[in-house]
Parts: C-alpha cells; structure tokens; sequence
C-alpha cells in the first residue's frame, strides 16, 4: 500500500505541475501575468527499525515569479512616460499654431507691413490703400483663427482629462473589489496569484493616469495613495477624483485635480505634486504650456494693435480727419481672486509687454507683491495708490479694493485678445497716411541743412501730439502760423524755438543744442535735419490743416511711412515687430523639442525597467515547453509506478488465497 501511496501522491504532484505549466502557456501574452511555478516537497518518511521509509511528494505551494521592486519601478517609470508622452503630443499640435510658410500668421504681419510701401509711394491710390485695408483684416483673421485652434486644443486636452479621470474612477473600484477577493482568499494560508497579478496590473493602468505609492497591509490589501497622501484605494474603499477650475481664481480657466472625501469638501491637488500620468501631464499643458501659446500670441496682437493704433491717431484721413483705431484692443482686463480683492490691469507700453500671467500677493496690510510668473520676478509694491503708480512691463495694476494679507489675485492681461481682435476700418479714405504736420526749409537759408525726416509721435504722452497753430491773415498784425526753428551757427550750432500762432512770435524754447542727424523733438512732432546751418536759418513746422497749404496734406504719405517704419521697432523681448512671431515660433518650438526628448528619454526608461520585470514574471515558451516534457515524463512514471504496485498487490492476494 506504500509504494502505491507514493505513486498517487506523485502521479497528483506531477498532475498539479503539468496544469500549472499549461497555465502559463495559456496565458503568455495576458497582460500582468506573472509566471508561477509549482514548489514540490518531500513527505516525512515513516520511521521504522532499518530507518525512515519515504512517503512520496506533495504540492507545497505555487510560486508566483515576481519582483516587487522591478514591479513597483515598472509602474512609476510608465507613469512618468504617460505624462512625458501626452505633454509632447498635446505641444506637437501647439507647435503646428505657430508654424511658418505663407499660411502663417509671421506671413500676414509681414505682408500687412508691407503693404503700407504701395500707399507711401501712391497716398491717394485708393487701391493701394485697399490693399493696406485687406491686410490688416488678413492679419486680425488669422490671430483669431490662431486662438481658436488653441481653445479647440484646451478642449480637447479637457475632454481627455474627464477620460482620465473616469478611467481612474473606473479602475480604482476594480482594485478596491480585487483587495477584498485577495484578503478573503489569504485566509486559506495561500497566495492567489491570479487575484495578485490582477492586482498589480490594475495599478499599472492607474499608473498610466496619475501616479500612486502603494503600501501593503497586514491583511494582504493594498492602499494606493496620490499626491504622496491621499488615499485613492484604502482597503476595500475607493474615493473618486474630479477635475474643474482652480478654487483660488474661478473663471481664470486654470484646471485643477480634485480629491473627493466622502461627506468631506474636495480637496485641490497642485500637479506639481501628482508625479506622473497622463493627468498630470494634461494639466501642465494647459496651465502652463497653453497659458504660454495664449501669451505669446495675446501680447503679439495687443503690441501690434496698440502700436498701430496710437501711430493711426496721429495721422490724417483723406478727408482730413484724425485717424481711428486700426484694431480692436482692450484698454483693461479684470483680476481674478476668491477673495476680498478687486482691481484690473491696463496697458500702457505695448514695448514692453512680456508674454506672461501676474500675480499679486499680498503680505500684510495693503503692502504685497506683484509676480511674474513666467520666471518668478517680483516687484513690491507699500499699498494701491504707490502700486497705481508702477509700470511692470508696461501695464498698471488699478486696485479698486485691496485683498487681506495673505490673499492672491492672478491677472492673464493677453489671455484673450487674439481671440477678440478686428478690424476696425474697412473704408481707404479713413487709412490715416498723412503728417498732421508738414515742414518747410526758409527760402533764404544759406547753410547745408536738409531735411531728413517728419513724423507725429504723440510723446511724451502725456500731453501728446500739441499742432502748431494756423495762420490767421486777419489778425493785426497777422499771425504765421506754425513753429520755427532758429538757427545760430554758433559754435556750438543752437536753435530757438518760437511760436508763429502769436504776433509777435514768442519763444517757446531758446539755445538748444542742434547736432546734425539728431532728431528734434517738441510737442509729440520729431524732425530729423542734417547739415550745417548758418546763423539765422529757420525751419517752419505747420499745421497739415492750415488753410494756407491747401489739400496738400492728401499728397502727403508721411504717418504711412511711420505706419511702415514699426515693423522694425523693437517690440518682443528686443525683437522687432516682424520678427516677433519668429521668436514665439522659437519659444514654442524649443519646449516642444524638450518635451519630445524628455518623452523618448522616458519611454526608453519605462521600456528597459519593463523588460526587467519580464524576464523575472514573463512566460518563456521553451522554457515551458520543456518542463511539460519533463512532467510528462514524470507522470507517466508515476503512472508505471501505481501499477506496479497494483501487480505486486494482485500477486500478494493471488498467494494468500491459496
């Protein structure tokens, strides 16, 4: 009966590890699935005179192949590369708005600067300035088609996040069901390997959306905390997550990742602290990457509008009318807070702007902080009144009330107004082309003064561009007009100036110092002269509108030529106007290249810790082949071994029945 005990107990044990075998063939390419492996031992021999009998073998237990540690790595290195890889994607196609060619808003600017060349040499053509016209519409066009495709991405990127976050949902009430399948199951003093592999492939998917630190508990369950301590799965209890705008700026369009304790107001996660995943990475592109597309592209069209503009007022119509806005640009945009501060932020030197959001802080009493969160620059700032006072990058900040120490207000001054520009004149009588002022050399000057250039500037501003006075023929005696420079050779060469709107003329100005090429500047006019003068040459700068000159002002190109002359001011961080586009392709471009490498640094990370777990838990075809041929081999020794245990017991009752 021994021998055949010992055959049954092998024939089992061979049984149990051909069908553990045949499991791991089965399931080879089960994602998660960690080969097992049958652990045999010897049964305790029975004792007796000449020594200990062996009893056979049993199935001690079935291993499980795998490595917390290669599974845990595993799992952050993919939730990294989940995060790396969706914030290059999603930069991809914030890369393809800012893209070059004729199709691209840098070739609009360009061919609307351009443009102003036909009406400088023809100002009356009034197809030259149609064209001017269309290309100020071309370009207002595709600004906003630009900030439409950024709101189509921001959609996206949104609806994406709610998929995320369902799938998490989703995900972590599968886990909290599997813990307690698993913590039932190890009561039984076994591991179910199954139960654990489902386990820890669903927090590999999990992974994939937001990053989790797992800790086991004595009871076989394991709790899966975010943002270092928030528990997402706790034994058999799953709380949900939820994403929507940021609690401290509502209506900023700043999302955010919120925790849902039950009975418990939810609590905001910053994604600075999420880790990885694909949700992380979303909410980093659209609070920080986006934010910077909508920057870039809001402050390209409020310099470009507000220059334009002021330089449009200062000329005049066909018509002789001052000149309106070209561009629709808002003059202010609110602040956003949860708290007891109000105020806005407008825009003052379109020179200056930086492509960025601000904030204020605000430490104690009505004393605090503006920051520009783009590099974290802070200017202070005693209370509103000295703050009204300050210009930061060209814009003011106006507090209407001042938030409570520790309080914040974000400002975003460029967040829409590329999305908002238009074109606000469609007639080309009303193009501004001509100098509200023109200028003429005194008949009798003997020097080798030329005039060199002519142009309203409108600064310092204020008090803006002051026009010289007209003549008046009827005045006793008559009065000029205008204003006349007045020239002592010297040395050192000087100059007076008078004013010819009184009679006699009164001096506005006396010995000022003339260098020849340096420009002249008085009343928001600058005149440009070069040469040398003799003493008692004069230059007269008149009204454009004085009746004595007639329509000549509708001959006149010159505040075009000035129209013209802005796309080399410098505009865009040192660059020009028309290289301001280059340089948001630039910026744009290299944090896209810098993503795309973080993602395939990742992925190659994510991919090598993988195969590492694979080679621990992965099933090897020949491997199992093998053994199926080795346990085959086994059993049906095993097999041999029961019947020649049942002949020898035939025999034995055969020779007791005779």
């Amino acid at each position: 009966m021994s021998l055949l005990n010992v055959g049954a107990r092998a024939l089992l044990a061979n049984q149990v590890a051909l069908q553990t075998a045949g499991h791991n063939i089965a399931n080879v390419n089960t994602p998660g699935y960690s080969r097992q492996t049958v652990v045999l031992q010897t049964v305790q021999g029975q004792f007796t005179g000449g020594g200990y009998i062996g009893q056979g073998v049993d199935v001690q237990t079935i291993l499980r192949n795998q490595s917390e540690l290669l599974t845990r790595q595993s799992a952050a290195a993919g939730s990294t590369q989940a995060a790396d890889t969706v914030r290059a994607e999603r930069l991809s196609q914030l890369q393809d708005i800012f893209s070059g060619g004729t199709a691209g808003l840098g070739a609009a600017i360009n061919d609307m600067m351009n443009a102003f060349s036909d009406v400088v040499s023809s100002p009356t053509d009034i197809t030259a300035r149609t064209v001017a016209l269309t290309r100020i519409d071309e370009t207002a066009a595709r600004m906003r088609t630009a900030a439409d495709r950024l709101t189509e991405i921001e959609y996206t990127a949104t609806e994406q996040l709610k998929s995320s976050i369902n799938a998490v949902n989703s995900l972590a009430a599968q886990m909290a069901s599997v813990n307690e399948q698993i913590a039932r199951a190890q009561g039984n003093g076994q591991t179910p390997n199954d139960l654990l592999d489902k386990r820890d492939q669903i927090i590999r998917d999990i992974n994939q959306y937001v990053q989790t630190t797992q800790i086991p508990a004595d009871d076989g369950t394991v709790g899966l905390f975010v943002a270092g301590s928030q528990p997402l799965v706790l034994g058999t209890t799953a709380t949900s997550l939820s994403i929507d705008e940021a609690s401290q700026f509502p209506g900023s369009g700043q999302v955010k990742l919120y925790f849902n304790r039950p009975g418990a107001t939810p609590i905001e996660m910053d994604e600075n602290v999420l880790g990885g995943g694909t949700i992380s990475g979303l909410l980093r592109f659209n609070n920080t990457d986006l934010a910077e597309g909508r920057n870039l592209l809001g402050r390209m069209a409020t310099a470009i509008g507000m220059t334009m503009n002021a330089q449009q007022n200062l000329g005049l119509t066909l018509d002789g009318a001052a000149g309106k806005d070209l561009f629709s640009v808002p003059a202010s945009m609110p602040g956003y807070t949860n708290g007891s501060g109000v105020g806005s932020v407008s825009f003052t030197g379109p020179t200056q702007f930086a492509a960025s959001d601000y904030e204020i802080r605000f430490t104690t009493g009505t004393a605090g902080q503006v920051v520009r969160l783009s590099d974290g620059k802070s200017t202070p700032f005693t209370d509103a009144a000295n703050l009204a006072t300050l210009q930061i990058d060209g814009l003011n900040f106006n507090l209407t009330t001042p938030g409570a120490p520790g309080e914040r207000m974000l400002f975003k001054p460029f967040s829409t107004a590329a999305s908002n520009i238009q074109a606000l004149v469609y007639s080309p009588r009303d193009l501004a082309a001509a100098n509200p002022i023109n200028a003429a050399m005194g008949t009798s000057n003997g020097g080798t003064m030329q005039l060199a250039g002519l142009k309203a500037t409108g600064l310092p501003n204020p008090p803006g561009l002051v026009l010289p006075a007209n003549a008046n023929a009827a005045a006793v005696p008559p009065i000029l007009g205008g204003v006349q420079l007045q020239f002592n050779a010297g040395p050192p060469s000087t100059y007076d100036v008078l004013d010819r709107g009184t009679a006699p003329p009164t001096t506005l100005a006396a010995a000022q110092p003339y260098t020849s090429g340096v420009p002249i500047s008085f009343n928001g006019w600058e005149v440009t002269l070069q040469g040398t003068p003799k003493t008692g040459d004069t230059v007269v700068i008149g009204n454009a509108l004085d009746p004595q000159y007639g329509d000549t002002f509708t001959r006149n190109s010159g505040n075009a030529t000035s129209l013209m002359g802005l796309r080399d001011v410098k505009m865009f961080d040192e660059a020009s106007l028309t290289d301001g586009y280059a340089g948001a392709m630039a910026q744009v471009g290299t944090r896209t290249q810098s993503a795309k490498f973080a993602a395939d640094l990742s992925s190659t990370i994510a991919s090598n810790l993988e195969r590492d777990r694979t080679a621990v838990s992965g099933v090897n075809l020949d491997e199992e082949a093998a053994k199926l041929i080795q346990y085959q081999q086994a059993y049906q020794a095993s097999s041999k071994m029961i019947q020649i245990a049942q002949s020898i017991f035939d025999s034995l009752l055969q020779g007791l029945g005779r």
